[in-house]
């Protein structure tokens, strides 16, 4: 059975996908159904639809085959959907929730879609946590930070939530505009310095007198 919190972020990007591809006049029917499904029929939903397999029914092997090709994170991280990505390194990349729970609730995907236990994957995957947390309270001022883990489709990802003086600790989920997403994006995206913009940077190597070159005078 799905909890709370997943069938709330199956049911967002969901209604995402209906924003995006239903014609205008079949909308609010279509989201107004998903809203008001519970838990079990919103499972009961995915099994129908093809978006989750029904329990007992197939291998392992078979299930998380099909995850991983129905997997939004995974198409997420292969660039298939488009993200507001702030910062990558080799195992993960963050990108900013579009749903969020409060200003710049960013999304740290791992690029595996199976939980990896391997030290160095999660060496960096806690790095680029640390980075976007320590950016979140430089750039946007936040009081502290929260990081709460999920696994949808398999895929388990990290959330790291702002917190800001006066907030409450409790808040909804809102969808976030386009024109909110693209001014946190230009605050928080990581800067990579071009190779030309370094060379340009290099300070020119000063030559003492005593090292000049010594040419012959020229004969007219």
């Amino acid at each position: 059975m799905l909890t709370e919190h997943e069938a709330s972020a199956i049911k967002s990007q969901i209604i995402t996908k209906i924003n995006e591809n239903f014609p205008e006049e079949k909308r609010r029917f279509a989201i107004q159904r998903v809203e008001s499904m519970n838990a079990e029929e919103l499972e009961d939903f995915l099994v129908k639809n093809n978006l989750a397999s029904s329990q007992g029914k197939d291998s392992e092997e078979q299930i998380k085959g099909r995850e991983k090709n129905q997997c939004i994170f995974c198409l997420i991280v292969s660039g298939s959907i488009d993200s507001n990505k702030i910062a990558e390194n080799e195992s993960a990349i963050a990108v900013l929730e579009i749903n969020p729970v409060s200003r710049g609730h960013v999304l740290i995907i791992p690029k595996a879609h199976a939980i990896s236990h391997d030290k160095q994957s999660e060496k960096n995957i806690n790095s680029l946590i640390k980075k976007v947390s320590a950016n979140l309270k430089k750039k946007l001022k936040a009081k502290k930070v929260t990081t709460a883990k999920s696994n949808l489709f398999g895929h388990e990802t990290i959330n790291i939530i702002p917190q800001f003086s006066g907030e409450a600790e409790t808040r909804e989920r809102h969808k976030a505009t386009p024109e909110e997403l693209l001014e946190l994006k230009a605050m928080l995206e990581e800067k990579k310095k071009s190779p030309t913009a370094e060379k340009k940077s290099k300070k020119p190597i000063a030559i003492k007198p005593e090292e000049k070159l010594w040419l012959p005078r020229r004969i007219p």
